[in-house]
């Protein structure tokens, strides 16, 4: 695959606004990473108030699990909460939720818990969880981050620029 097919959106990306938008920011993240976790807070929320909501940019989130277990469990997890529409609210849920890494906050049963905490339906959300099935899709993805040249997260490209770490909302209004 070309690289830059993978800094256009693809069929399985979880895309916030227009995909059709002129700039398309994609995000390689851990919902471990404490500076994730930051970006999340700060420059993100300013990025989709101001470009997202606008429509003229789309935000994508890729996982990059490098932090360990609970990195890779939690990606799972919201995949699974993907298949009810709900991948977003999960997303934000995580970083909200965010508690060190590897120390149990991102636990099987706390991200089960996670998923009632949204209203999802638990039986299939456990059933998918449960199964790992989407396992294969997070090394992969992890691993297309790292071709790509992500070491570290939070890696976004805007239109296919990398910009690397927590940068403050004003790296990425240029």
């Amino acid at each position: 695959k070309e690289s830059n097919d993978s800094l256009k959106i693809q069929k399985n990306d979880f895309v916030l606004g227009n995909p059709t938008a002129k700039v398309i920011l994609i995000e390689y993240g851990d919902f471990q990473c404490p500076f994730c976790g930051r970006f999340f807070q700060t420059a993100e929320k300013q990025i989709i108030e101001n470009y997202v909501k606008t429509g003229k940019a789309a935000f994508v989130w890729r996982d990059f699990a490098f932090l360990g277990e609970e990195s890779f469990r939690a990606a799972e997890a919201a995949r699974c909460a993907g298949e009810q529409g709900k991948f977003w609210q999960y997303h934000d849920h995580l970083f909200n939720n965010q508690r060190g890494e590897n120390e149990g906050a991102f636990a099987g049963q706390n991200l089960k818990s996670f998923a009632k905490t949204l209203g999802l339906n638990e039986a299939s959300f456990n059933s998918c969880f449960d199964s790992g099935k989407y396992k294969k899709e997070v090394e992969d993805a992890t691993a297309e981050g790292k071709s790509l040249g992500v070491g570290g997260t939070p890696a976004t490209f805007v239109n296919g620029q990398m910009v690397s770490g927590a940068q403050p909302f004003s790296v990425f209004e240029k």
